[in-house]
């Protein structure tokens, strides 16, 4: 049981959560905050999960899947309130979240020179997997520096 309140997003969170990101360094040129919440919002096999520390909104997740394995984005905690537990309490919602529409894998993607992060995961129990990881941007006007 968390010590933190932890529901999906409503219409009121958005700005606060957008702003959590920012100042968590999440946000990229190419990524829209408010489009990504909505899409997220709008579609049944997603959502953005929040915590609360205090009636404020400290930490936040956007969860989904894909019939198949689940995936997390947007992992944040208010740098102002980091080692209190509220990173170990949006990735258990998160977890719970994906178990309850019967997903059995959680899939992660992490920046591999963010090594703190990585020993964040891999304190709550994830592992490397020797994986490749490609990408195609299929919209060429959201990759970085079109247009420039």
């Amino acid at each position: 049981m968390s010590k933190f309140e932890i529901r999906e997003i409503d219409d009121s969170d958005i700005e606060a959560v957008t702003a959590l990101w920012q100042r968590c360094g999440l946000a990229r040129p190419w990524n829209d905050p408010d489009a990504d919440i909505a899409f997220a919002r709008n579609s049944p096999n997603a959502t953005i999960l929040i915590a609360l520390n205090g009636g404020k909104i400290a930490a936040s997740a956007m969860v989904g899947h894909d019939g198949h394995r689940g995936t997390v984005y947007y992992v944040s905690v208010d740098p102002e309130q980091r080692d209190e537990g509220l990173g170990r309490a949006i990735m258990d919602a998160a977890e719970n979240w994906l178990r309850e529409r019967g997903m059995w894998k959680l899939n992660l993607v992490v920046r591999a020179e963010n090594q703190t992060v990585i020993e964040f995961y891999e304190a709550l129990g994830y592992t490397v997997e020797k994986r490749v990881n490609l990408a195609k941007w299929i919209d060429p006007s959201k990759k970085p520096g079109f247009g420039q």
